[in-house]
C-alpha cells in the first residue's frame, strides 16, 4: 500500500486538523490522542510521510523513539502511573487504525484496566488540561540528546 497523504495524522501535520499537542520539533510532533485508554494516552508520530515500521527511514524512527522517551519521562512526572506500555501497530490486521507510522503511549495504573480504543472521545477541555500537565513537566525533563 502506498502512503495515502490524505489520512489524519497527514492532516495534523499539515495544520489542517486540530490536536491536542504536548511536544513538538522539526522531525516529530506528540499529541494526546482523543480516544484514550488511560489518562495521559500520547501518541509520537514523525513529520515524515512512512505508513509503518517498514517504510520509515532509519532516522526519523530514531526521532520517534527519542521524542517517545522524552514524552514518557514527562508523562511519568505529570501523573505518576504505575507503568508505561508503549505500542506501535503495522497493518489492519495488526490493529493498525491510522497508515501514518506512530507509537503509543499508554500510561498504566494500579487496578484501572484499559478502556477500549477507537470508541469514546474525551473532552477537549480535559484533554486540554491533561496536555498542560504533561507540557508543564516537559520544562523539568533534562535534554538527553
Amino acid at each position: 500500500m502506498a502512503y495515502d497523504d490524505t489520512n489524519i495524522f497527514a492532516g495534523i501535520l499539515r495544520g489542517e486538523i486540530p490536536a491536542v499537542r504536548v511536544y513538538e520539533d522539526d522531525r516529530t510532533l506528540a499529541m494526546l490522542d482523543i480516544m484514550p485508554q488511560s489518562v495521559g494516552h500520547t501518541l509520537v508520530l514523525p513529520k515524515s510521510a512512512a505508513e509503518n515500521i517498514f517504510d520509515i527511514d532509519p532516522d526519523s524512527a530514531a526521532s520517534v523513539i527519542r521524542t517517545t522517551r522524552l514524552v514518557a519521562c514527562a508523562i511519568r512526572s505529570a501523573f505518576q502511573p504505575e507503568g508505561m506500555l508503549l505500542q506501535q501497530f503495522n497493518g489492519a490486521v495488526a490493529g493498525q487504525t491510522v497508515f501514518h507510522f506512530h507509537m503509543h503511549i499508554v500510561p498504566r495504573y494500579e487496578n484501572q484496566p484499559l478502556r477500549g480504543h477507537s470508541h469514546n472521545a474525551v473532552d477537549s477541555e480535559l484533554l486540554e488540561q491533561h496536555a498542560e500537565k504533561i507540557r508543564s513537566a516537559l520544562t523539568l525533563i533534562p535534554d538527553s540528546s
